[in-house]
C-alpha cells in the first residue's frame, strides 16, 4: 500500500550494480509459523495460530446488480495442534453448511468468527479439509481505517484487504503468516471481465454467466488475495520477446475503454522498471503482473499478489504517479514474496517499497536516493517523534513516517555495508526467503553476513528508539 508523499529534491544520480560478492552463509530454514508463534499482536482476534492452511478453492457466483454472493470454500490445512475445535475468520454471512473431512460438522458463527466443532478431534499434525458453503451481500469490514475487503462499485467490485479484509469475502485463516496456494472461480455476468490473484485457467461462458477460474501456485497471505471485476479493457504491457530477458513477465493492464490510451502511456514504462528490478532484486517471484484501474477515485493503489488496483485519480502521468507505480510493484517482492511473521514488522514490507521508488528515481536519472533520503529527514524531522519503527502499534501501523523512517533504515543499511555488499545482500534478501515469512531479527542477522562492523546499534537507533538518528552520511 502506498500513501500520499511530499516530492524530493532534483539532483540525478546512477545506481550503481551490485559487484562480485562472497557467497553468503546459507540461511538454515526460513521462517515457518507454527502454534508456538501465538496470535498476532495487532489483531489478536483474528487467525487461529494452531493449525496452518496450505490451499483455498474458492468458488463464487456474484451478482453485481443486487451484490450477492453464492459461494463455497475447501480449505486444506494441517493441525499444529490437538484441536477438539478451531475457528476461520469470516463476516456475516448466512450459512448453508460446514463440512470437516466430509462430515457435517458443528459450528456457531458470530462477530467475525466462525467456530468449528469436528466429528471428531484433530490429532496434532494431522491434515484436514474444512469445506463452508454461505451465501450474502458482501461489504467491507469495520477497521480503523474505514471498511477493508470486498467493496461494491458502481458497476462490479474490487478487493482491498489490507490489512484484516480477507473475511468479507471467503473463510479464512486471516494471519498473515499463513500462506497457501488458491484456486479462485468467478462466476459473473458475461459483460463483466473477472482479475483475480494467479494465472487464468479457463474461461467458460453458459448462457449469459461466464466463469472464470485463476490459480495462484505461490504461497499467498490472505490478505493478498483478491478479485476485482468491471468493465475492462485488456492493455498489454510487455510483449513476450523471441529470447525473454531476465526479469521477463506478462504484464496486462485492465481498464475501462475509455482510459485505454491513457493508461498505456502512464505505465509505459512499467517493463522497464520490472527489468530493472529484476536486476536489483532478483527474478520476478511470479508468474504474471496485472495492474487493474478500477472505474472509481481510491484513497491509495493497493497491492496484491501478482496484482495492484489503482484509481482513475491515479493516472496522468508525473514522478507521483510513477512512484506509486514503483511502490506497488516492489510490493510484489517485499511484502508479497517475501511476507511478514506478524503485522508488527510492516516496516520490512513499506520501508524496502519506499526505497524501491529511490532506486528507480536513480535509475531514469532523476534524484538519487541520497537526495530523497535527505528530504524524508527533513520531513521527520519537523513531526513528532514518537513512531517506535520496529513495533509501532496498531494505531501508527501505516502512519506517514512508517513509510519515510522505513527508507531511511535500508538507505542507512547501504551506508553501513557499502554498495556492493548492500545490492548483494538486497538481492540475497529476496532470494532465500522467497516466498517465506520473516521478521525484522531476520534481516538483522542477514544483512550481518555482508559486513564485520556490528549492525546491531544501527538497528537499535532506527527500530527501537523514537528519536530521530541522524541522516546516514
Amino acid at each position: 500500500m502506498t500513501i500520499p508523499e511530499t516530492p524530493a529534491g532534483t539532483t540525478p544520480r546512477t545506481t550503481p550494480r551490485p559487484g562480485p560478492q562472497e557467497a553468503p552463509v546459507p540461511v538454515k530454514s526460513k521462517h515457518v509459523p507454527s502454534a508456538a508463534d501465538g496470535p498476532d499482536p495487532y489483531f489478536p482476534a483474528s487467525g487461529d495460530h494452531r493449525y496452518r492452511v496450505h490451499r483455498y478453492e474458492l468458488a463464487l457466483d456474484y451478482r453485481p446488480g443486487p451484490n450477492r454472493l453464492a459461494a463455497s470454500a475447501r480449505l486444506s490445512a494441517v493441525a499444529d495442534a490437538a484441536l477438539a475445535e478451531f475457528a476461520l475468520d469470516l463476516a456475516e454471512f448466512r450459512i448453508g453448511r460446514v463440512l470437516v473431512g466430509g462430515k457435517a460438522a458443528r459450528y456457531t458463527h458470530r462477530g467475525g468468527k466462525l467456530r468449528i466443532r469436528p466429528a471428531k478431534a484433530l490429532a496434532a499434525g494431522a491434515a484436514f479439509t474444512v469445506e463452508v458453503h454461505y451465501t450474502g451481500n458482501p461489504r467491507p469490514v469495520r477497521s480503523p481505517w474505514g471498511g477493508l475487503g470486498w467493496e461494491e462499485l458502481t458497476e462490479g467490485a474490487l478487493v482491498a484487504s489490507q490489512p484484516v479484509g480477507a473475511p468479507s469475502w471467503f473463510p479464512c485463516n486471516d494471519r498473515p503468516a499463513d500462506k497457501a496456494t488458491y484456486q479462485i472461480a468467478v462466476t459473473t455476468p458475461s459483460p463483466f471481465t473477472v482479475v483475480a490473484s494467479g494465472r487464468l485457467l479457463t474461461r467458460t461462458t453458459r448462457a449469459s454467466s461466464t466463469t472464470w477460474v485463476y490459480e495462484q501456485g505461490a504461497p499467498t497471505s490472505p490478505y493478498l488475495v483478491t478479485v476485482s471485476i468491471g468493465h475492462y479493457v485488456p492493455v498489454p504491457l510487455a510483449a513476450r520477446p523471441a529470447a525473454p530477458r531476465t526479469g521477463y513477465v506478462a504484464q496486462t493492464g485492465y481498464v475501462p475503454q475509455p482510459l485505454a490510451e491513457a493508461f498505456a502511456r502512464d505505465f509505459a514504462r512499467q517493463p522497464e522498471m520490472m527489468a530493472h528490478f529484476a536486476e536489483v532484486f532478483g527474478p520476478y517471484p511470479f508468474g504474471e503482473y496485472a495492474v487493474v484501474v478500477a472505474d472509481e477515485e481510491l484513497d491509495v493503489p493497493v497491492e496484491a499478489q501478482g496484482v495492484a488496483t489503482f484509481g482513475t485519480n491515479h493516472l496522468g502521468g508525473g514522478w507521483e504517479r510513477e512512484r506509486l507505480i514503483a511502490h506497488e510493484l516492489a510490493h510484489q517482492w517485499f511484502g508479497n514474496s517475501v511476507s511478514i511473521a506478524d503485522w508488527r514488522h510492516i516496516w520490512l514490507n513499506e520501508g524496502f517499497a519506499k526505497y524501491a521508488e529511490w532506486l528507480w528515481s536513480e535509475h531514469v536519472g532523476g534524484p538519487g536516493a541520497a537526495v530523497h533520503a535527505a528530504a524524508a529527514h527533513r520531513l521527520l524531522a519537523g513531526l513528532p517523534q514518537d513512531l517506535r519503527l520496529g513495533d509501532p502499534g496498531r494505531k501508527l501501523m501505516f502512519d506517514d513516517r512508517l513509510y519515510q523512517r522505513g527508507g531511511l533504515v535500508v538507505h542507512a543499511l547501504r551506508r553501513a555495508l557499502g554498495e556492493d555488499a548492500f545490492f548483494a545482500m538486497l538481492r540475497d534478501w529476496a532470494g532465500i526467503y522467497r516466498h517465506g515469512v520473516v521478521a525484522t531479527g531476520d534481516l538483522l542477522a542477514h544483512a550481518s553476513r555482508y559486513t564485520t562492523t556490528p549492525l546491531g546499534p544501527l538497528f537499535e537507533a532506527w527500530l527501537e528508539r523514537p528519536e530521530l538518528p541522524a541522516l546516514p552520511g
